[in-house]
Parts: C-alpha cells; sequence; structure tokens
C-alpha cells in the first residue's frame, strides 16, 4: 500500500505546484490590468491566453462589466486557495493514511 500512498502523496505536491504557480499567473494578470501593457507582447497575450479561460465565466456570473470593478482575480485566487487547504489536505490526508 506504500506504492498508492507515494503514488498519492505525489499527485497532492504536483497538484499543489501547478496551483501555486497559476495563482502567481492570476496575480501578474491583476498587476498587467492596473496598467496599459503592449497588447502585441508575448508574455501580455501568454497571461491573457491562460488566465481568461477561468477569468471569463466568473467576470459574466459575478457582472464586473456593468460595475466596472473586477473582482473575478480575487475571487479565483480565494478559490485556488481552498483548494490548496481542501484538495491537497485531503489528498496528504490519504496517502498519510495508507502508508
Amino acid at each position: 500500500m506504500f506504492v498508492l500512498s507515494n503514488l498519492i502523496s505525489a499527485i497532492a505536491y504536483i497538484l499543489d505546484y501547478v496551483l501555486v504557480f497559476y495563482l502567481y499567473i492570476i496575480i501578474a494578470r491583476a498587476i498587467l490590468s492596473w496598467v496599459s501593457p503592449d497588447p502585441y507582447n508575448p508574455i501580455v497575450q501568454f497571461l491573457y491566453k491562460v488566465t481568461e479561460p477561468v477569468l471569463y465565466p466568473i467576470r459574466r456570473w459575478t457582472g464586473s462589466y456593468s460595475t466596472g470593478l473586477d473582482l473575478s482575480p480575487i475571487i479565483v485566487i480565494l478559490i485556488i486557495m481552498f483548494l490548496q487547504r481542501f484538495l491537497i489536505g485531503t489528498l496528504f490526508g490519504i496517502a498519510q493514511r495508507l502508508g
């Protein structure tokens, strides 16, 4: 059973790193929204392409277009923090019980 425990633990670590990396991408996108970046810059295009599929549905759900205040990055950051505490913590707990 220790093999399954190590597998679940490795998946939890990888998911945690992916969530942290995406959290930094969301923060960079939010900071870029404060300035007027060059839309043809490859880094700006990458940030928009990676974050827009997640931010757009939340923007549509919260109605940020009508208010002018975009809360979608904050909501996504809170969702990422919840997933880190709940999902990653649960996976580590399962791996600990199996090992």
